[in-house]
């Protein structure tokens, strides 16, 4: 019979394997918030301080043995005790291709305050981040990052960003700095000394060629009195056998105790950042790229529209005296028009939760892809003070529905007569404008598509420079691509100023960027290859 121990009280475990040290997997409660998952170990206490930290790294860097690390820890586990727990399943670990897009998962750490740690802990994981399922896979995982900070039972505070690397590591890999990219731009430029590295596989010297590693990808990080990276040293050993190399494992276990100390004082010392700036430039983001997508689109439609009028143009003046002669002539046109088409939808509780925010007014996609957090239009980050802020009119929130469908822009050839014609461009034509020619009202049709791509681009400026004031890492990925189609159009537009002061902004890319550019290529490349077979297949 087993000798009382004083982890009895954790019931939620299960014994997996036997020796020295013994090892627990523990079964914390599981919860889905919509796309959300969280797993929770203990029970809340509202009186208790907590604290919330965010990893980032690779596969394979020991994420997850740091972060059962961390729970050992809180739990009040010594190399004494002769046990180790589990929190992350490592079956799943080791099966992460074959996981859901979702998992973002976080950890709640409850009931062990007044031990070890004076406060309970929140741990956000990304698994399987920047591996080569693409960088589509990617988006959604940053999209559940969103959704945490935006949620009304998710995170709304952070401590400590962990950025987890190996202390081998003597240069940081277009992968990981492609990681590291991805989720820093969204925080606000306050989160920045919240920023630290937790190096692993650390065998408890300095990790020079890490840190310089980290100092040469000019990463914004929070630094201590002689300006160097603030980082903790643990090793990744906890659960071996220790029958053998006793003496190597015990200093592997100071190496980590003494870590763990160090990054749990720092996290007891340190201003936690509320997400108040971070949620701004969520907002910021998600407005910008809803505005860019939506001007793409109407871009589009407007080129499109253009095209249909100069084929109405050359038709009418080819065969304008025909027509005359004869009303029933008719001329084969292309005209333009919209139509609803499905797309991939969520539902939770029967409401949808995935979906396209779309204004029926202006039969514009406002919002698509990426609202997953609103339930309806009126939640969803484009609408402002009861109106949108993407559509054309800038219509009502009552205007617009959030379903499972998008518009998209098809032609179709149509015969029509003079009558027609002139039915379609003389109604609701004001007074004035009742003795232009037919040619002359489809002249302004086209000057005014103009004017409204011209409003469009001013209003994606403006959305860029208040997106360089705020954001932590402005000069994103995401980010890249709006300058490149910005710049494109607004030479289109010889709106030479405004392009001049995007490529300045652009050229001060630097070369963490550029390389985690490079590898979203790369990734993207691979998952465009796969798909390509698949269709084949």
């Amino acid at each position: 019979m087993e000798s009382p121990s004083k982890f009895d009280s954790i019931t939620c475990k299960e014994l997996i394997h036997g020796g020295s040290p013994k090892v627990y997997q523990l079964k914390p409660k599981s919860k889905n918030i919509g796309t959300l998952k969280q797993m929770t170990l203990g029970e809340k206490d509202a009186n208790t301080e907590n604290k919330t930290i965010l990893l980032l790294g690779e596969t394979g860097t020991g994420k997850s043995t740091l972060i059962n690390a961390l729970v050992n820890y809180a739990i009040g586990v010594r190399w004494e005790d002769d046990v180790w727990f589990e929190i992350v399943d490592e079956k799943q670990t080791v099966s992460q291709c074959e996981r859901q897009t979702s998992d973002v998962i976080v950890y709640q750490i409850f009931g062990f305050e007044g031990g070890a740690l004076p406060y309970s802990l929140t741990i956000i994981d990304t698994p399987g981040y920047g591996d080569t399922r693409g960088a589509k896979r990617d988006a959604i995982i940053s999209q559940r990052l969103y959704d945490w900070f935006r949620s009304e039972d998710g995170i709304h505070e952070l401590s400590a960003v962990g950025l987890v690397l190996k202390g081998s590591e003597c240069r940081l890999s277009d992968r990981l700095l492609y990681i590291f990219d991805s989720v820093l731009s969204l925080f606000g430029k306050d989160v920045k000394n919240n920023i630290i590295a937790l190096i692993t596989h650390s065998d408890g010297r300095t990790p020079r060629n890490a840190l310089k590693a980290l100092k040469d990808a000019k990463l914004k990080c929070a630094k201590d009195e002689k300006k160097q990276i603030i980082h903790f040293l643990f090793n990744n050993r906890q659960k071996e056998d220790r029958s053998e190399d006793f003496e190597v494992l015990k200093y592997a276990d100071n190496t980590s105790m003494k870590g763990l100390s160090g990054f749990t004082r720092f996290l007891a010392e340190v201003e936690p950042q509320k997400l108040k700036m971070t949620t701004a430039v969520l907002n910021k983001r998600i407005r910008l790229e809803a505005c860019i997508k939506n001007l793409q689109e109407r871009i589009t439609f407007l080129e499109m529209k253009q095209s249909e009028i100069h084929k109405t143009r050359e038709a009418l003046a080819n065969c304008e005296q025909e027509m005359k002669k004869n009303k029933n002539f008719t001329v084969e046109v292309e005209k333009v028009y919209k139509e609803k088409k499905s797309i991939d939808s969520g539902m939770w509780w029967l409401v949808l939760y995935e979906g396209a925010t779309c204004c029926t007014v202006c039969e514009e996609n406002c919002h698509y892809p990426g609202c997953t957090i609103a339930w309806s239009p009126k939640y969803c980050e484009v609408m402002k003070r009861g109106h949108c802020t993407v559509c054309t009119r800038m219509c009502p929130v009552s205007a617009h529905v959030k379903e499972g469908w998008i518009y998209v822009n098809k032609t179709k050839k149509d015969k029509v007569t003079l009558q027609d014609m002139k039915e379609k461009y003389e109604a609701n034509k004001a007074e004035s404008e009742s003795k232009l020619s037919l040619l002359e009202r489809l002249e302004k049709e086209v000057k005014v598509l103009e004017m409204d791509k011209d409003k469009m681009l001013n209003e994606s400026f403006q959305h860029v420079e208040t997106l360089e004031k705020i954001a932590l890492n402005f000069l994103s990925l995401s980010t890249v691509g709006v300058l490149d189609f910005l710049i494109s159009k607004l030479g289109e537009s010889n709106k030479t100023e405004m392009k001049k002061k995007l490529e300045v902004i652009k050229s001060q890319m630097d070369d963490r960027t550029r390389a985690a550019l490079a590898y979203k290529i790369l990734v993207d490349d691979v998952e465009n290859a796969n798909e390509a077979a698949d269709f084949e297949n």
